[in-house]
């Protein structure tokens, strides 16, 4: 979801399966709520509402978690998050120098209203969303391919894009690198195909309702009504839908996480994440159980709205304000760890096994003193003794516990700063953020492919997730000479994997982010919902494959 993909998303997005129709005793007790299930239904909760469901314009969690149900590539992640056949029948066919891919697709591959897929269905859709016309925020991702940086300037047209079908189920991709992580890139959200006949009928309304969505994954898009619900269902035309298992999925938008927990002990919700104050009432419950996940959460700090914020040592001040140890413990408790990086841990490791995030030297760490002394630098600079600045965040319970949370610690270890909250719903946060119409802006960011630069590609010069303001010639060089074909040959990880760590070290000293935390997750989830399939990267879960089986304990 961003060059990656992932895109900034809820604090907590609180995944919840609702059983619809359950039966026996709702009483609650220690180990659990006795209940079987009685109809081959889920209903999942969301924290925030579907921003869009066109692959050419989506940057978000909660859309590209969507198109992994709805929506297939050429390949699919496993439950080890290695890519796998989807809409393609095998591994590409690589030229010698590994940058002319061939890619068979399967013939009886097909849309949710009985088109075939064709070849021709990804040309039509990677040429989409590199045209300029289209204004796609993640045309970047694609920049892989022959001439598509070329396109999204305009210095090229969209037909030149490195790709074509050779027949209807042959695609031949020609590639600028042979990257590792090219066949999980297929599987993003934003290389779905799209139906031309059908998606130049929708027009602009193309992905804005469930009437103008069309569907070649394992569900469709059935029912989507605004900040309400949604519900997907069984695509019968899916290849594989013996291996569909779940005949209905309805989706509602609770924002109030003690709702949620209230839902699941009356036998009305199957699964249900936990905030940190529940998270000590139910840890002892045979049906609690908590993991580590891969999202990274800091403020964007733009130096373009607010002149104040155009000083480092006043980002710097906020950067270090902030004690992260104290947030992660005492608002989420889940498994989440602060975070001094923008990479993650436990994501990417070097030859020797070393994790990626020991080589970057980070001045952001939590400290009053040093936090203090930048301030009245700051102030010195500046000539001004009262500074106000505006946090943007999402609308939903958690978010506001965060902002609270944020606010005392900021005014209180900061003589001087007042700091304002401004809540919005995820949909109008992201417009916002697109827009740099903000001061600090709290966000996230979910790996898109299994790379370092899937978090580090956000901040370069040209990206259109740099919303700080942040543009460094070094920076950019760094990150383009780590792509080289040189570095990316299997005998100069190490080198590149330095390159990049340096690299990060340079943009955390300019304090344009603030980092946070690295996210986890702790839920209640009765035992029969089966084969659950979490993603480090792409959509947060699969659906294909999930059952439900056997009953309450």
């Amino acid at each position: 979801m961003k060059k990656s993909y992932k895109y900034f998303f809820t604090l907590i997005m609180v995944v919840v399966l609702i059983i619809s129709a359950c039966s026996g005793n709702n009483s609650e007790k220690d180990s659990g709520i006795k209940q079987s299930k009685t109809k081959n239904e889920l209903n999942l909760s969301s924290g925030d509402d579907i921003p869009t469901m066109d692959p050419s314009l989506a940057t978000d969690q909660v859309s590209f978690t969507t198109f992994a149900q709805t929506q297939e590539g050429l390949y699919v992640l496993d439950k080890n998050d290695k890519p796998i056949p989807g809409v393609a029948k095998s591994k590409p066919e690589k030229s010698s120098d590994g940058k002319t891919w061939t890619i068979k697709l399967r013939e009886n591959a097909k849309w949710s209203n009985g088109d075939p897929v064709t070849a021709h269905d990804f040309v039509f859709a990677w040429r989409r969303t590199v045209d300029p016309k289209t204004a796609a925020e993640f045309s970047y991702m694609f920049e892989n391919i022959e001439n598509a940086k070329e396109i999204t300037s305009g210095k090229k047209k969209p037909e030149e894009l490195g790709v074509r079908a050779i027949d209807d189920q042959t695609l031949e991709i020609k590639l600028i690198k042979d990257v590792p992580w090219m066949e999980s890139l297929f599987a993003f959200g934003s290389y779905m195909p799209q139906n031309e006949k059908f998606v130049k009928a929708q027009n602009e309304k193309f992905g804005t309702t469930a009437n103008t969505t069309l569907s070649n994954g394992p569900y469709k898009l059935s029912q989507w009504k605004t900040e309400d619900k949604w519900k997907l269902e069984k695509n019968n035309q899916y290849w594989d839908k013996n291996k569909v298992k779940v005949k209905q999925v309805n989706v509602k938008v609770i924002k109030d996480t003690q709702t949620a927990i209230n839902m699941y002990q009356t036998g009305k919700l199957d699964m249900v994440g936990l905030d940190a104050q529940n998270i000590k009432k139910y840890k002892n419950r045979k049906d609690f159980s908590t993991r580590a996940t891969s999202g990274s959460y800091f403020f964007r700090i733009n130096k373009e709205k607010n002149n104040d914020l155009k000083n480092g040592n006043l980002r710097k001040a906020i950067a270090k304000s902030v004690n992260k140890k104290e947030y992660v413990n005492s608002l989420l408790n889940n498994g989440s760890k602060p975070l001094n990086t923008l990479m993650i841990k436990d994501f990417i490791k070097d030859s020797k096994g070393k994790d990626y995030t020991t080589g970057v030297k980070s001045p952001l760490d939590f400290n009053k003193k040093e936090a203090s002394s930048y301030l009245s630098k700051a102030k010195k600079e500046l000539g001004k003794d009262k500074i106000t600045i505006e946090l943007l965040t999402y609308d939903e319970d958690e978010s506001k516990k965060a902002g609270e949370f944020i606010k005392e610690q900021v005014e209180k270890n900061l003589s001087g700063v007042t700091l304002k909250i401004k809540q919005q719903p995820f949909k109008q946060k992201l417009a916002l953020e697109s827009k740099k119409d903000f001061d600090i802006s709290f966000a996230g960011w979910f790996p898109d492919y299994p790379d370092p630069t899937t978090f580090l590609d956000l901040f370069t010069s040209d990206s259109p997730h740099n919303q700080t303001g942040y543009a460094n010639k070094k920076y950019d060089k760094a990150i383009e000479e780590a792509n080289s074909d040189e570095m990316l040959k299997p005998e100069n990880k190490d080198k590149r994997i330095k390159k990049l760590q340096n690299a990060e070290s340079d943009f955390l000293e300019s304090a344009s982010i603030s980092p946070l935390f690295q996210t986890g997750s702790a839920l209640l989830r009765q035992p029969y919902v089966k084969n659950w399939k979490n993603h480090k990267f792409g959509g947060d879960y699969t659906l294909k494959g999930v059952e439900i089986k056997g009953e309450k304990k």
